[in-house]
């Protein structure tokens, strides 16, 4: 019989095991190699590993909007039948942008958030803009993680106007709760981009950071252009308009979206550690 010192004892060593696997690797390489296979465009090659996925992932493609998929990547990327994400219609909610497993949560304790218990980070590291940190000063906050099966387009949490999008060059640490807790401000690291918004009624601030991962590392927003974000850190400038449920981009596999909002906006009452969302649920509420 396996006693308590042994079952913690095999916890760690399998955390340790998939920590190193999945990061003690060169990542961009790994990452650039995922990208170009999994685009081939093969039926055998196709079928083989989008099954081999579903073997490690649980994937669910009950709503996709096609069943037969050309490549791996175009299963990644698939998109959903229509109404299969409806939006909350309520105008004092706002609406979860992704499918998501929810990490830490909660109120902005000045301008500290939390990676995971006993870990914090600092939003202008986050955000490598000080002054738009204090934007959300003691506001709110939620981690929303995108696993691989999952669907990996998100989505206009309100009516609202994007002013601006900083792309921020970065490493492509994993983002599973095991890199969290082995990795001090991981999400500071990677590669990110910082969608600063204003909700179209109001004219309230808020912030989406889709934040890539190693074996993603591509984050596509249609309305900043056709290819995926990459290259050098820079600031794009725009005034591109969503209707709440508007999808703004996707990943190219999954990874995490760190949503914020200013002071007076509190997360909905059934965000909690381990969560699991749907793009459309209820995420913030309005002041």
């Amino acid at each position: 019989m396996m006693t308590p010192s042994h079952l913690l004892r095999r916890v760690s060593q399998h955390e340790e095991l998939n920590f190193l696997l999945t990061n003690r690797i060169p990542r961009r390489l790994a990452t650039r190699f995922v990208g170009w296979f999994s685009r081939v465009e093969q039926p055998l090659v196709a079928r083989a590993s989008i099954a081999a996925w579903k073997l490690f992932c649980d994937v669910d493609l009950a709503d996709a909007r096609k069943r037969r998929f050309a490549s791996l990547h175009d299963c990644f990327v698939r998109e959903l039948e229509e109404g299969a994400r409806p939006a909350d219609p309520d105008p004092d909610i706002l609406a979860s942008p992704s499918d998501a497993i929810v990490g830490a949560c909660g109120r902005i304790e000045g301008d500290r958030l939390l990676q995971v218990k006993g870990l914090g980070y600092r939003l202008s590291d986050l955000l490598g803009d000080a002054l738009h940190a204090e934007t959300y000063r003691d506001g709110a906050y939620a981690t929303l993680r995108l696993t691989a099966g999952m669907y990996h387009h998100f989505h206009a949490p309100h009516d609202l106007v994007v002013e601006e999008v900083r792309y921020i060059y970065g490493d492509t640490w994993n983002v599973n709760p095991v890199a969290l807790k082995r990795v001090e401000r991981l999400y500071c690291r990677n590669e990110r981009a910082v969608v600063r918004a204003r909700l179209s009624v109001t004219g309230e601030p808020i912030a989406l950071v889709p934040v890539a991962a190693i074996l993603v590392a591509g984050i596509r927003m249609p309305f900043l252009g056709p290819e995926p974000l990459r290259g050098p850190t820079r600031t794009l400038r725009t005034s591109a308009a969503f209707r709440k449920g508007d999808r703004m981009g996707w990943f190219e596999h999954g990874s995490t979206i760190v949503m914020l909002a200013p002071k007076g906006f509190t997360t909905h009452e059934r965000l909690h550690e381990g969560a699991r969302l749907r793009a459309g649920e209820p995420a913030f509420r309005l002041p």
